[in-house]
């Protein structure tokens, strides 16, 4: 990281619009009408301000405005800011899945992309996509954790939810469900439960984490009466990352785990497969919870929900769970700036911890 990201750093949030036809433009107006936005962040949305003001409009927002500019270094530090991507109107359908909001998605996000790779903005937040439009406009991904583990060329990332008092990872991410038992592995589960413990250490400042397996079967196996993966795959590998020095436990039933709330001992939870882990996730945190992309070189946050078609254009979208998301992309871009401060000068800057001499 090249930038010093001090207290004194105003971070340059770039922000993807999502699908135009979802409540992505709603959220994102109603959290940047708050001045306090611009007070923590330059937010600079990818977007149509022709669509940004047909969904003010909507909304009957009447004293919100966004700075129009062509390029991200344009951005006044003072006041929201949207990259006009193109100057055409476009056809909104607001609840509808077509080809034209997923085109629109795809061109924010690869606007936006492009400038994260240039430095031209500092974290990426993303609005929600609908993942059958933005296919039909050609992108070929699962979504956006798997296109920016391509772009930025990471094959050690983790789809990690993330809220105030609760973080779970997936093991396998947006797999059928008959494919999950097969597609689990010694290696793979190492391999995640080691993204999350470095995240938890890099990007949320926790030096010695303590981390929860879920088991696949239901009551984890109950021995071997359900099921014998958890036996025959994920104790032994619990045991040799606990052996290596990584403070990981389990597996647990996940029933009884989020039942009795025993998350709440847990820095961070790792279930096996998508379900396991988004139910219980959005059930305790849906209207703040977050999407973060661990394990990349870039920080990339997103609202946990999805582009809510039923209630798009209706003025009843929460905007809590993406200011969250905004929050948390500046928190993590800090905590990690920080840590990248102290690996690379570990005993600071005072002479007598690197064994000089001061005067006496």
């Amino acid at each position: 990281m090249n930038k010093i990201i001090d207290e004194d750093y105003k971070i340059k949030v770039g922000i993807t619009t999502g699908d135009t036809n979802g409540i992505g433009y709603e959220i994102i107006i109603k959290a940047l009408a708050d001045q306090r936005m611009t007070e923590i962040c330059t937010p600079i949305v990818y977007g149509s301000s022709k669509a940004a003001s047909y969904h003010r409009k909507t909304l009957n927002i009447s004293d919100f405005n966004f700075n129009i500019i062509r390029k991200a270094d344009q951005a006044n530090p003072k006041k929201p800011n949207i990259v006009n991507l193109l100057e055409q109107e476009i056809k909104i359908d607001l609840g509808q899945d077509t080809v034209v909001g997923g085109e629109m998605a795809l061109l924010s996000l690869e606007a936006a992309v492009d400038d994260l790779r240039k430095g031209q903005i500092d974290v990426l937040v993303t609005a929600p996509i609908n993942k059958h439009s933005i296919r039909q406009a050609g992108f070929h991904f699962q979504g956006h954790t798997e296109y920016l583990a391509n772009r930025f060329g990471s094959d050690d990332y983790l789809m990690l939810m993330i809220s105030r008092n609760l973080r779970i990872g997936v093991i396998t991410g947006h797999i059928p469900l008959h494919e999950v038992p097969s597609s689990l592995s010694a290696s793979l589960i190492s391999k995640k439960v080691k993204i999350l413990h470095q995240s938890l250490i890099q990007d949320f400042a926790i030096p010695k984490p303590k981390i929860a397996l879920l088991g696949l079967n239901p009551h984890a196996g109950d021995r071997g009466v359900i099921g014998t993966d958890e036996q025959t795959l994920i104790e032994p590998v619990i045991k040799t990352l606990f052996d290596e020095g990584l403070l990981v436990f389990g597996p647990y039933p996940a029933d009884g785990f989020f039942g009795l709330g025993t998350y709440r001992q847990f820095d961070g939870v790792l279930a096996m497969y998508h379900d396991q882990g988004m139910l219980p996730f959005k059930t305790l945190s849906f209207d703040t919870g977050v999407n973060f992309t661990a394990g990349l070189p870039i920080v990339r946050t997103s609202p946990a929900h999805g582009t809510a078609y039923e209630i798009a254009g209706k003025d009843q979208a929460s905007p809590d769970a993406f200011r969250e998301a905004l929050y948390f992309a500046c928190d993590i871009l800090r905590n990690r700036a920080q840590y990248n401060e102290l690996i690379s000068n570990p005993l600071g800057s005072d002479p007598a911890m690197r064994g000089g001499q001061t005067e006496s």
